[in-house]
């Protein structure tokens, strides 16, 4: 079998799904608790099964209170444990055909068998009416599937985001900067989109033959910081975490562990970015991201904002 990897699903012994999060995943995965069985459960796959979804903090809280052994910086579910792998790859061709949008998005984006799939709710088939597409797309295909997306909504073929998403992505992420500065970040990301009034994500994963276990050990963490960089390497931007590689003389990396920074500048930018000091080996990162909505941290590029 292929590597556990970002973004696909595990199940436990007590038939518990969790959230892939984490490309280090020797002998125990990192992933989040998503849905527990529950017989008064307000989602059901086809089999008839209830399970409940959890957020992030009620997932840590669950965890804590019935699996303390799985409770780390993420979940942490042995091998052993493991029962059953979703991989969205794999699982592409049954979503299709529960849902022809994804199918469609498919073709307008021109990918290749093999190159994408659907993780969440639609991976499990626990999806209802109000769920997005979380449509993940592996390796360089992303990037082909990034200006495609691009494409289609100048040629009319995709509708583009209206006023009313903008402001709902917003509000759900409840970032540390203004609506106007996010809306100049997001608009030329081409990372998310609408298809039949439906909300989809194009969500970067690393192909097979590129992962490369990140940490998942926090650094000695040093405090907090704010600081101006020149990034020289955005090619792992809307990776989870998002990496920018940067030029500056105390810190080599800034890293986002939340989605609201991931793409948020371009090599050869200049970021501004607060979050919180880490030493890793011989290196600084500054990471952005660690509590769940990065209270008082952020990236900007002042580059973009400046012009």
């Amino acid at each position: 079998m292929n590597p556990i990897r970002l973004r696909d699903f595990i199940e436990d012994p007590d038939g518990c799904l969790y959230a892939v999060s984490n490309y280090d995943n020797g002998e125990r995965v990192g992933c989040i608790l998503r849905y527990v069985p529950d017989p008064s459960g307000e989602r059901v796959n086809a089999a008839g099964q209830r399970y409940t979804k959890y957020d992030f903090d009620d997932a840590y809280r669950w965890i804590r209170e019935h699996k303390p052994e799985y409770l780390d910086i993420v979940h942490r579910v042995p091998l052993r444990d493991i029962r059953r792998v979703w991989k969205p790859e794999e699982e592409i061709e049954t979503i299709i055909a529960r849902d022809p949008r994804v199918g469609r998005l498919s073709a307008i984006l021109r990918l290749s068998p093999g190159t994408f799939g659907c993780t969440g709710s639609l991976l499990c088939g626990l999806e209802d009416a109000s769920s997005d597409i979380d449509f993940v797309v592996y390796g360089d295909a992303w990037f082909s599937a990034q200006r495609e997306l691009k494409h289609a909504v100048e040629a009319g073929r995709l509708t583009g985001m209206s006023e009313e998403m903008w402001r709902k992505v917003y509000e759900k992420r409840v970032p540390e900067i203004a609506y106007d500065v996010f809306l100049a970040h997001e608009k030329r990301k081409w990372n998310r989109g609408e298809i039949d009034g439906t909300y989809f994500d194009l969500l970067f994963t690393r192909a097979y033959g590129g992962i490369d276990p990140f940490p998942g050990a926090r650094g000695e963490v040093l405090g907090r910081e704010t600081i101006e960089a020149r990034v020289t390497d955005a090619s792992l931007s809307f990776d989870s975490p998002a990496v920018y590689v940067v030029e500056h003389e105390e810190f080599s990396r800034v890293l986002s562990f939340t989605h609201t920074y991931s793409g948020q500048a371009l090599a050869g930018e200049t970021i501004e970015a607060c979050g919180v000091s880490e030493r890793h080996g011989n290196e600084r990162w500054l990471v952005v991201g660690t509590t769940r909505e990065a209270k008082g941290e952020y990236i900007v590029s002042r580059t973009l904002l400046d012009l």
